[in-house]
């Protein structure tokens, strides 16, 4: 049964003249509940009658069926005159909601308890009006259908403000990360990017780098958490980690990057990230070499092959001085004796535990001693030659690139 065009007008005007009681009533309704609601009508009380009157208008098209269509009072995802705008309005509610800090599920009950407040002034008014009762159930069916359209656009909007307030948090994050890995960028820089980025500025950190072709490595790296900022930039993966420092906050970052082969660069104040980074690299170098094991590989634990490797010409070039005695020894000599000088340098001389370690007699650790202080000579008992000759032999020979 559809409104006749004279009652639609009065109709129509009397709830407009309404609105100021209905979202009065609306506001007292919220009030002991939810005071935000309450307060933001009050505050928004002009676009609020706005989105009102379109609300009233949009109603009545609902409740009067199309002659072509008799099943249009119960469509719900069309509306004919000022759709578009009505749902943007609601959309709009939607993101100031979330900019408030309010919950969309308290959001949405707020909406039906709008809506019981909106029918009974549709209805009050309806009634007044002597309207049909087929009217009236139409009305009432228009009036929940759209407050449900409505509640869909306000989550809509809410939701759409959350997505966008997540990927300018990720973009700030990315520009975070690039100032802190950047030798160039001022504290002043990072500060201002930090508050941005809503990331709390710790003393020191580490660099985690994994390799960016393994899942399982990308996927422990990505559950660090929120308190981690993630490093993706041209062929690196990996996250800038807070508080690696404290024996917890180490223990519970071997626990979750175990399986990942990940290296942690080792822990600085923020200003020389980039160093920690650098040295998260030379380690993935080592540990791909086999010269670092460890799951995950700490670069504090190796600073000694580190500092050995991190010029590996200039460490070849002294091993091959200290030990140019040896060059015109047959091979398989020249490693017994390299060996047997590696072990005395390591055990301070103690055959025993030099034979222990070469698995052969002390008798036979000493013969061999003899053979290498007749090729160095007075150099074993020089303090420098021997600090030189634990550096070149103490650690494992680099494997040929």
């Amino acid at each position: 049964m559809t409104i006749a065009a004279s009652d639609r007008g009065r109709l129509e005007s009397a709830l407009v003249a309404r609105l100021p009681s209905l979202l009065e009533d609306v506001a007292e309704g919220l009030r002991e509940y939810w005071p935000d609601y309450a307060d933001f009508l009050s505050a928004e009380s002009g676009g609020v009658a706005e989105a009102g009157t379109l609300f009233v208008r949009q109603l009545m098209e609902m409740a009067e069926p199309s002659p072509t269509d008799a099943d249009a009072a119960h469509r719900s995802s069309t509306v004919r005159v000022g759709e578009e705008t009505v749902h943007l309005v609601f959309e709009q509610i939607g993101r100031q909601q979330l900019r408030a800090g309010n919950d969309l599920t308290r959001l949405l009950t707020a909406f039906q308890l709008g809506a019981r407040q909106a029918w009974r002034q549709v209805s009050t008014t309806a009634l007044q009006m002597d309207l049909a009762p087929e009217v009236l159930a139409s009305l009432a069916d228009s009036v929940f259908v759209f407050v449900n359209e409505l509640s869909f656009s306000a989550a809509r909007g809410y939701l759409q403000a959350q997505l966008d307030d997540a990927r300018l948090r990720e973009r700030n994050r990315e520009e975070l990360v690039r100032l802190l890995l950047s030798e160039r960028a001022s504290q002043e820089a990072v500060r201002a990017a930090a508050r941005r980025a809503d990331w709390p500025l710790p003393d020191r950190a580490a660099v985690v780098l994994v390799d960016p072709g393994d899942d399982t490595a990308r996927r422990l790296v990505d559950g660090l958490g929120g308190n981690c900022l993630a490093v993706r930039q041209a062929d690196v993966y990996g996250a800038i980690v807070p508080n690696v420092h404290t024996t917890s906050g180490r223990t519970n970052l071997a626990r979750q990057l175990r399986g990942a082969g990940a290296v942690v660069g080792y822990v600085v104040p923020l200003d020389r990230l980039p160093r920690s980074a650098e040295v998260a690299r030379v380690v993935e170098d080592l540990r791909r070499q086999g010269m670092v094991t460890g799951d995950p590989v700490f670069a504090e634990e190796h600073l000694d092959t580190i500092i050995v490797w991190r010029d590996p010409a200039l460490t070849e070039a002294l091993r091959r001085g200290v030990l140019a005695p040896f060059a015109d020894l047959p091979e398989t000599v020249r490693e017994r004796l390299v060996d047997t000088l590696t072990s005395w340098l390591r055990h301070q001389g103690d055959r025993h535990a030099m034979a222990a370690e070469l698995s052969i007699h002390p008798q036979t650790v000493r013969y061999r001693m003899a053979q290498v202080r007749e090729l160095l000579g007075d150099a074993l008992d020089s303090p420098r030659e021997r600090a030189r000759l634990f550096l070149a032999l103490s650690w494992p020979v680099r494997p040929p690139d």
